[in-house]
């Protein structure tokens, strides 16, 4: 093997720089070179495909986004595309491939396995609803960006008094959700895994209000409906003053923290490792804090993501 091919695919995430960095460099530490494909398998299949040179990884391991962009392409579901990106990779000498995204960018690493072309994914989605890994390259940004983003929320609410309904993102899953409202002190956490009570929720905010606090918060995940609509069913149970806020895309901008550099670093070092071995149709992640490997065939048919729901009854118990 001479090549590695590197492509980002899906919505963006913290980390997919860093991830694309350690690919590409622990590939030329084994003596290899290292292409990135750019606008993620649309790019593979236009041939849009360049070198990895020093100065292009310089400094992109602190930067949000990808470098190499990222577009929707299900047309990559159908064998014919699927084969001119593999005619692409052989045109560019490039042996195999390193996928960063979600699980729709596993079918096509898959795919391409399938058709003998060594294929490895890299979690990358801010949403860490992909199955057979604790944790996605990205979602430990995401939540710290929500985090700081309601924490100056809880700054305006203390202050006039209102009850502020916080939208995150995570498409179908609460993850985020939990997260950042665990870590800002919410009075209440609604997430799609689990049915809420909004008149157990009302009550809550009355009782506290009783006790001395004025003020409230509830973090929702988009997954169960928008805080607009939420906060129209809040208000017909009491009058709480409160405010509708959408946090949207700003949850996927900014610096990667720490913990993302290193998870994607390690990641993308251990793709390369595994492809050296001639292996691939492979989903990299982490459990219980150690790197593992699953076949993508059996991870998105036969498991599901998993979310901690004893963090909600964590969070009823401090926030009694």
């Amino acid at each position: 093997m001479k090549r590695i091919g590197i492509l980002t695919s899906g919505g963006d995430a913290q980390g997919m720089n860093a991830a694309i960095r350690a690919v590409a460099r622990s590939a030329n530490s084994a003596g290899l070179e290292a292409y990135g494909i750019n606008y993620g398998y649309k790019g593979l299949v236009e041939g849009n495909i360049e070198l990895l040179d020093l100065d292009r990884l310089d400094g992109i391991i602190k930067r949000g986004g990808t470098i190499l962009y990222s577009a929707r392409f299900p047309e990559f579901a159908e064998k014919e595309y699927q084969i001119k990106g593999i005619d692409q990779l052989k045109k560019f000498g490039i042996d195999a491939l390193v996928v960063i995204g979600g699980d729709g960018s596993y079918h096509g690493a898959e795919r391409l396995t399938q058709h003998g072309f060594n294929s490895i994914g890299i979690p990358g989605t801010i949403d860490n609803d992909i199955p057979g890994t604790d944790f996605t390259v990205g979602f430990d940004s995401s939540v710290n960006v929500a985090v700081d983003s309601i924490d100056k929320l809880n700054d305006t609410a203390t202050s006039h008094q209102r009850t502020f309904i916080v939208e995150v993102m995570g498409r179908g899953a609460g993850d985020i959700a939990l997260w950042a409202g665990i870590a800002t002190g919410a009075d209440a956490i609604v997430i799609p895994e689990h049915k809420y009570d909004i008149q157990a929720i009302a009550d809550k905010l009355n009782k506290n209000r009783e006790n001395g606090k004025d003020h409230g918060l509830i973090v929702i995940a988009e997954g169960v409906m928008s805080a607009q609509n939420f906060k129209e069913e809040l208000d017909q149970h009491g009058d709480f003053d409160s405010r509708a806020v959408t946090l949207a895309h700003v949850q996927r901008g900014g610096q990667p923290t720490a913990k993302d550099r290193v998870f994607a670093t390690q990641l993308g070092d251990y793709a390369v490792r595994l492809l050296l071995e001639g292996k691939g149709g492979l989903a990299l992640g982490v459990h219980n804090n150690k790197l593992i490997a699953t076949e993508i065939i059996d991870t998105l048919e036969n498991h599901k993501h998993q979310t901690d729901l004893s963090l909600l009854e964590l969070n009823d118990r401090v926030r009694f």
